[in-house]
């Protein structure tokens, strides 16, 4: 979920996740293979004979027995519990039962360099990391929650559908798979969506989702973001692609990608924001893409950002610039952080625009005296069942809110409320974004929303 730096919002390759399919009894079922920790080893031992018993004239030697390899399993208790487990497609299988000893793989692990590299082995570093076991489980299942729904996304999302179709088909899937349905009271609070699917359109860039009674279809000339979050006890997984079916705009989404895996290289430990633009800006802005017959240069969207994430809330008090500039602000251990690049074919630059769908109780929020009943109400519902998460008016649609528009316009008002509109360039252009989220663990660097798609 985008940054914005005019609002002055401050905001690891998985190894071996793989999906098979097949169909039983005309159900499309996904095998998640965890290969984390898997190597072949070579088990080639003597058979045991006796020496003497073995000996024919005293010449004879004893015979080897070639043995089948083995896959040595160094997690075995993650591999074991998820190798033999399935998916469903659409997925609706929560991960804690693909998962049932509540070990999930790991993101890409990348030690650190230069004068961090003594973390990796620092014995009190590897206390640190040690101590937060709970809290890399919970990023951890968020994260195996993104990758197998996005991939079921992948597959499935094609020209022809509406973009709610899209989004509840996403939305259902994390509920289902975190096992929080967010339809009881503080249900969402405990697990679910991160924040709405955005479905961001083209020269919109971010923040666009749809309200009701949106009848906006995907067609294949679109070039579409899709950008949603998972959270587990509110630590929020935040990751983001963009998909397109015209081989036209290949060209835009790989700037994009390796602009967003620079980013994830150069951030670290002490590393200067400046540091990380700098390197984004520089992979970005070296490519071009030809869409009929004119060539544009890819530029990086300069007033929208990465950002730190903390607990239950995805904008924390940093930002990461896409662009080159003076921002001295230090990464520090144990932070998270939102790596996200966005590339445009037109100014580079965005402004709101459109419907909000988009909206968050602020964690400063101000004690004020609302003297609208309708605001009243609907900050009850909010405060019990989002809390500070983020969440979108299709959200409170589906918890049988009513007419709640005023009193939510009260709240934004009164500053109680953040809203988040749509955040487009200039119309005719061309946006795509990719996003990762990293934890900023005490021995390595996690970059916990890796996948074999991205």
């Amino acid at each position: 979920m985008a940054a914005t730096v005019d609002a002055g919002l401050e905001k690891l390759q998985l190894n071996g996740v793989k999906a098979d399919q097949e169909k039983v009894n005309g159900h499309t079922i996904e095998s998640f293979e965890n290969g984390v920790g898997h190597d072949e080893s070579d088990d080639d031992k003597e058979e045991d004979g006796g020496a003497a018993g073995g000996e024919v004239g005293g010449a004879a030697k004893k015979k080897k027995k070639r043995k089948p390899k083995k896959k040595k399993n160094a997690s075995s208790s993650a591999s074991a519990s998820s190798s033999s487990k399935t998916q469903t497609s659409p997925p609706r299988i929560p991960v804690s039962q693909l998962f049932p000893n509540n070990i999930y793989p790991e993101g890409e692990i990348v030690e650190y360099k230069g004068e961090n590299s003594y973390r990796t082995t620092n014995e009190e570093k590897r206390h640190l990391d040690r101590m937060n076991n709970d809290f890399l489980t919970e990023y951890r299942q968020a994260a195996e929650v993104h990758r197998q729904v996005r991939q079921w996304a992948q597959k499935n999302i094609k020209p022809g559908q509406t973009l709610t179709e899209i989004a509840e088909g996403i939305e259902d899937g994390v509920r289902a798979l975190t096992g929080h349905q967010g339809l009881e009271e503080g249900d969402s609070i405990k697990g679910g969506m991160g924040f709405p699917t955005g479905l961001s359109l083209n020269h919109c860039a971010a923040h666009y989702t749809p309200n009701a009674g949106n009848k906006m279809v995907l067609s294949k000339e679109d070039v579409m973001k899709v950008d949603f979050g998972v959270h587990i006890n509110g630590r929020i997984l935040d990751s983001a692609f963009t998909m397109t079916f015209d081989p036209v705009y290949d060209n835009l989404l790989t700037a994009v990608k390796e602009a967003t895996n620079a980013g994830v290289r150069e951030a670290g430990i002490d590393v200067r924001m400046s540091d990380i633009g700098s390197a984004i800006q520089e992979v970005m802005e070296s490519h071009e893409v030809e869409i009929g017959g004119t060539t544009f240069p890819v530029k990086c969207i300069r007033n929208l950002n990465g950002h730190s994430i903390i607990q239950y809330s995805i904008h924390g008090a940093k930002s990461v610039p896409i662009v080159k500039g003076g921002d001295q602000t230090k990464m520090e251990e144990g932070e998270t952080f939102a790596i996200e690049t966005f590339g445009s074919t037109g100014k580079g630059y965005v402004r709101d625009d459109m419907e909000t769908s988009h909206y968050a109780k602020k964690m400063d929020a101000p004690n004020v005296s609302l003297r609208l009943s309708s605001a009243k109400s609907l900050l009850n519902v909010i405060t019990k069942n989002f809390g500070t998460i983020p969440f979108c008016r299709r959200y409170l649609d589906r918890l049988g809110q009513e007419k709640y528009l005023l009193g939510l316009n009260n709240l934004v008002s009164s500053g109680i409320v953040e809203a988040y509109p749509p955040l487009c360039d200039i119309k005719g252009s061309y946006t795509a974004q990719f996003e990762h989220t990293i934890l900023l663990r005490p021995t390595v660097k996690e970059v916990i929303s890796r996948g074999d798609d991205y």
